[in-house]
């Protein structure tokens, strides 16, 4: 099993590597097709929890690195 990396993008996404199970609120697996993966971080995404791209339409600033 690969080892798990979470690569913060900045004021971008979530950068996620390896073999990670993604879960929502009730423990129900979420699909992933892609790996990596990017996890929104902005609120914008018209598919959370996945980015989609629009942190650079809203022109989303993160305060820090989370």
């Amino acid at each position: 099993m690969a080892e798990a990396k979470i690569k913060v993008l900045k004021d971008g996404p979530y950068e996620v590597h390896g073999d990670v199970e993604l879960l929502d609120a009730k423990r129900n697996p979420i699909p992933v097709t892609e790996r990596p993966f990017y996890l929104c971080r902005c609120g914008h995404s018209a598919n959370k929890p996945f980015c989609d791209g629009s942190h650079k339409e809203v022109g989303f600033k993160a305060n820090g690195t989370s």
